[in-house]
Parts: structure tokens; C-alpha cells; sequence
């Protein structure tokens, strides 16, 4: 099997947790790109974050972000895909969250936003190292075009959550969890998986011929569409059991062990 694009999460995938990418997989990745591989990323960060993590790692290449509502070129930043929250399921969402007291974030041209600033948010952008930028008048940016919309909780109580906001938002949004406390609210067509599908056949390649590498359920879209799908060894149980493959983990060079077997050697 001829692979020849391979689309990887970022975040407790490529990244180990001291939050680099080794020079061992590194290597590997400038291996797949020398054999003409497309090498992209597919991640819920913000475009400005994980440009910063491409640009190291020297891809060149249009990045999935914002769990696939935002697919866009790393070398003159065009956009290739986008898809915002519905206006309507973003107003529900906030008027939800006033009411059940939860904090919610939003993007806007690549900028975070909070109603106000509290611990989870300080928190959220330590990890990521976001900016952000506080609104009062926090309306004004829900009713502004979104990528996705951010809620930060307590995993157990996001679960109940996510039951709720499906009922109330309706099929034209999709819901996910990025990471336990992060529940993620992108438009229904904003999933790695659809955004693997463009960009495979942006570059004019067979969804059979495209490897998805990933470790929460955020990605479990685009290991289903893939011709290859494999969770990393740290991935959560309910990924390594929908995956073709399942390799090491994010702090055993998961990453490099999946382009060795599946692209170098083959």
C-alpha cells in the first residue's frame, strides 16, 4: 500500500508532554515530505497556533484547524475551507450558558474572546499559549462568524451538557470533546473527517491512500474516513477500538513509528 497523504492531531500526538516535537520525529516527517508525501496537521487549536507548530516542523502545506472548520495555506494563508457556527445555534448556545453559568469562549479572525476573565480561561491559554481578549458585552461576538465556540468544565457535567445542547442546537451543529474538560461546538460540516475529505481531494489523492493519526474523539471522524486510521498508545480506549492501527505513544515517537512502518518502508 502506497500511502500519500497523512493527516496528524497535534496535541498528545505529535507533541510529546513537554509539549515539543522530538527531533526523532522530526526526522521522520522531513522523510515523508523527501518521498512526496503530504504531510499536514488536523487539530482543534486556533490557525495561529498551529501554524506556529507546522512552521517548526517546516510543512508548507494547508492545516486542518479548528477540529476542520478551517482549513488554510501555511504559505500565503489563504483559506481553502470554512465553515462557522450557525448564527442562530450560537445565539441558543449563549443564552444556554448565561443561564447554567458556563464559561464559553469564541474565535474571531483568529482571536479568542471571553465574557470575562476567570481560571479556566487562564488556564485554557496557559496550555495553548493563547491570547485572549475580554468582551463584556459578549453578544456582540457570538453574533459575529465563529469557527467553533468553547465551553470549560467539569468532564462529568460537560457530558450532560453536550446531551442537552444536541437536543437544543439540532443536527446542524457538531459537538465534541477535544480533550475531558473542553466541549466544543463547530458547524455539523466542521469535523476533521470532512476536512480530511477536501483536502485529499485537493491534492488529488484517493481517500484509501490517506493515513489519520489521533488520540481523543475529536478524531475519530478522520481515522473513520481514512484509508489507514491509527490511535496513538495513550489514545483513549473508545479510539483504539474504532482504529486500523494502534502505535506508541506521543512520548514513545508514536508518530515516527507510524511513518516508518506505513510510509518509509513501504
Amino acid at each position: 500500500m502506497t500511502y500519500k497523504l497523512i493527516a496528524i492531531d497535534i496535541d498528545d500526538t505529535l507533541i510529546n508532554d513537554e509539549k515539543e516535537v522530538t527531533n526523532p520525529t522530526q526526522k521522520a516527517l522531513e522523510a515523508a515530505v523527501a518521498k512526496d508525501v503530504v504531510v499536514t496537521l488536523a487539530t482543534g487549536r486556533a490557525y495561529a497556533s498551529a501554524q506556529a507548530i507546522a512552521r517548526q516542523t517546516g510543512l508548507n502545506v494547508p492545516i486542518i484547524t479548528y477540529q476542520g472548520a478551517l482549513i488554510k495555506n501555511l504559505m500565503d494563508e489563504k483559506v481553502l475551507y470554512e465553515r462557522y457556527v450557525p448564527m442562530e445555534a450560537a445565539r441558543k448556545l449563549y443564552e444556554y450558558c448565561l443561564e447554567h453559568n458556563l464559561h464559553l469562549q469564541t474565535y474571531i479572525d483568529d482571536k479568542l474572546y471571553s465574557r470575562e476573565e476567570n481560571e479556566k480561561l487562564v488556564d485554557y491559554c496557559k496550555l495553548n499559549k493563547t491570547p485572549y481578549y475580554i468582551e463584556a458585552d459578549f453578544v456582540k461576538m457570538i453574533e459575529q462568524p465563529a469557527p467553533k465556540l468553547l465551553i470549560i468544565d467539569d468532564p462529568d457535567y460537560l457530558d450532560k451538557v453536550a446531551v442537552d445542547l444536541r437536543e437544543l442546537l439540532g443536527p446542524e451543529v457538531h459537538i465534541t470533546k477535544s480533550k475531558p474538560h473542553f466541549l466544543e461546538i463547530m458547524h455539523h460540516e466542521g469535523t476533521k473527517g470532512h476536512a480530511l475529505t477536501f483536502l485529499a481531494d485537493h491534492f488529488n489523492v484517493d481517500l484509501k491512500d490517506t493515513i489519520a493519526v489521533g488520540d481523543s474523539w475529536n478524531d475519530h471522524e478522520m481515522l473513520e474516513a481514512a484509508g489507514l486510521g491509527v490511535a496513538m498508545g495513550n489514545a483513549i480506549p473508545a479510539l483504539k477500538e474504532i482504529a486500523g492501527y494502534v502505535t506508541l505513544s506521543n512520548n514513545e515517537d508514536g508518530v515516527k513509528h507510524v511513518i516508518e512502518k506505513f510510509i518509509l518502508q513501504a
